[in-house]
């Protein structure tokens, strides 16, 4: 069985909105500041723990400034992060409830399910 935790991560300047999903369908959800990300994902606490050993991780962002930065983050740490254009991710009709927590836990459940198709992030001298 597959043990990865699919992270949707809702990004903005000051705040970052995060869902675990797990394979199995467990969903914990976390906010934190945008600078303790790295040390959020370092410790391995993000939102009950999604770094415990053994555990794979897989990111999912938004495409724009803040998403970029994050996911440059998790990778140099060397995690797997996909981006994703907001306009690509599949929405049902009449779904016009935005916030934070319910776009991590969409992107976060659509990751899991391979439904997203990520972008191409530009490098940061871009």
């Amino acid at each position: 069985m597959d043990d990865t935790r699919f992270i949707g991560l809702n990004v903005h300047k000051e705040r970052i909105a995060i869902a675990v999903v797990e394979r199995a369908g467990g969903l914990a959800l976390s906010n934190t500041s945008a600078r303790s990300t790295t040390t959020l994902m370092r410790s391995g606490s993000c939102a009950s723990g999604p770094g415990r050993p053994g555990k794979p991780l897989a990111f999912c962002t938004e495409a724009g400034p803040c998403g970029y930065g994050v996911h440059r983050q998790l990778t140099s740490l060397g995690h797997r992060c996909e981006v994703v254009a907001p306009s690509l991710i599949p929405m049902k009709p009449g779904d016009r409830v935005k916030t934070d927590r319910r776009d991590a836990t969409l992107l976060a459940r659509l990751h899991r399910a391979g439904k997203l198709t990520p972008i191409w992030v530009p490098d940061a001298d871009h």
